[in-house]
């Protein structure tokens, strides 16, 4: 392939200019009047949207990656030199650009509320700035297909999930790192082979109708599979008629591997009443003597779906899920959010507030830290999000921020800090684990939630509380800006 100046190799490119405009834009006038260097405190949260009520925290080792390896080219440089906005002298210092603050974040696998701080981001001023861009795209996206993975897998119970959506996602890096976060979400593996390749993930997949179509007869088609995989046999049934023609010729198949010493694996359905279907070739399969073999189903399902087949007790053992999964159909963006807390000026702390008519979309000042507290049987109480200099004793008084008459005394708590320290002065301070470490912490990060937290329709919604002193802080700054408490 040859790199043509319209048509960059995607591996070439490099994400320090994944950013938008206004980031740079922002720098240089940071540069120009002398504050790049004061210290800024960051928060990254995500704001409630439809039925993203809690979220599974991913993509924190590729922000990991991202924040070590940032560094303007000479060929970066001459392209924003192009541009005739920058100063001469700013672009010198993005040419020595590295990152040199600290970050904190909750690992992956966390099960994290809308409104709270995510990640923390505490760095001068024009380094944070930058990075703003880059960490949003990064940790949203992943956080996003995890979660929507997480709600597929409760909803399926103890059946395994696939996960299928590769042809549907939106471009190579949402299908790669899309399957990434599905397994951290809990699928049990992919289709998608250069995920599973770049990530060790379990890879998996059977034939498509055309295997079907490019035979003279289904069953034909069903031989030469067996032939070629015999003991990992699983046959899509679907093709022209499932109980008349798929399931009777699928079941001849399978009596000729067991007559050969060979055990299938299974049927796939991808159409047609799911419930229904899968019932009839359970009862089939068992009076043929095939007890063990497994009804896979696909299709255009999701959590929804995958609840209403299990409602009907639909024989289905593994769910295969495309579409809907990796592009999270129903809620395709996290709402994901970077905002300034705080900025050191000449050694003296400045909280920040964004003020808003709407309280959803007023900001949280202050160095903050985030709790989980836990009740004397370990289950998430709720959360509590105090400023950094704060001792958190019981007893603990939770009040609503607005409600101030809904308040909740906890007297036998544990407490859990969700944010670690990944980056101290531009060092990795956070050893990176495994993918399998994330998904099982997410699971069993997940069990400590009740079941109401985690249905699928009308969920509870779990407490995030903030501090009286963080409340005050809140109401001083409001005050300050004209606003009457």
């Amino acid at each position: 392939m040859t790199k043509t100046k319209n048509s960059p190799i995607m591996h070439q490119r490099n994400l320090s200019m994944m950013t938008d405009l206004y980031q740079l834009t922002m720098m240089n006038g940071y540069f120009l009047s002398g504050s790049y260097k004061n210290i800024a405190t960051f928060d990254m949260f995500f704001r409630h949207k439809g039925q993203l009520n809690y979220a599974i925290f991913a993509g924190l080792e590729q922000a990991i990656d991202y924040i070590k390896n940032l560094a303007f080219t000479s060929q970066d440089i001459d392209y924003l030199a192009s541009l005739n906005i920058f100063d001469k002298e700013f672009l010198k210092y993005l040419a020595n650009f590295k990152f040199t603050g600290s970050l904190y974040s909750c690992e992956e696998g966390e099960i994290v509320f809308p409104y709270e701080p995510i990640l923390i981001v505490k760095a001068p001023l024009i380094e944070a700035q930058l990075i703003e861009t880059a960490l949003l795209n990064i940790i949203s996206h992943q956080t996003l297909i995890a979660t929507k993975a997480s709600k597929i897998v409760q909803a399926a119970k103890s059946k395994s999930v696939i996960e299928f959506g590769l042809r549907r996602a939106q471009g190579p890096d949402a299908a790669v790192y899309g399957s990434r976060a599905a397994i951290i979400g809990g699928c049990n593996g992919t289709s998608n082979v250069l995920a599973g390749q770049l990530f060790d993930l379990d890879i998996k997949g059977t034939h498509a109708h055309s295997w079907v179509l490019s035979h003279n007869t289904e069953l034909e088609a069903f031989e030469n599979f067996a032939n070629s995989y015999p003991d990992s046999c699983l046959l899509l049934i679907d093709t022209y008629d499932t109980l008349n023609s798929g399931l009777i010729n699928a079941i001849k198949v399978f009596n000729d591997l067991k007559a050969k010493g060979h055990k299938p694996i299974g049927i796939r359905l991808d159409s047609g009443d799911l419930a229904y279907l899968s019932k009839k070739c359970r009862q089939a399969l068992d009076c043929a003597g095939f007890n063990d073999c497994i009804i896979f189903a696909s299709g255009d399902i999701d959590e929804k779906v995958i609840s209403s087949l299990e409602a009907q007790d639909a024989k289905i053992d593994v769910y295969g899920v495309g579409t809907k999964l990796i592009t999270s159909q129903d809620t395709p963006s996290l709402g994901g959010v970077y905002k300034l807390a705080s900025i050191n000026i000449s050694g003296i702390e400045h909280p920040k507030i964004k003020i808003s008519n709407s309280l959803d979309r007023m900001t949280n000042p202050g160095l903050k830290k985030v709790y989980r507290l836990y009740d004397k049987d370990g289950m998430a109480k709720a959360d509590y999000i105090a400023l950094e200099n704060e001792e958190i004793n019981s007893p603990l008084i939770l009040k609503h921020e607005t409600d101030v008459w809904k308040k909740l005394i906890l007297k036998d708590f544990t407490k859990r800090e969700l944010l670690l320290p990944i980056f101290k002065n531009g060092k990795q301070a956070y050893q990176l684990k495994s993918i399998n470490q994330h998904a099982k912490k997410a699971k069993f990060e997940l069990n400590k939630f009740w079941e109401e937290y985690k249905r699928v329709d009308t969920p509870q919604i779990y407490k995030v509380n903030l501090s009286q002193e963080l409340i005050n802080l809140k109401k001083s700054l409001l005050g300050k800006n004209g606003y009457e408490i």
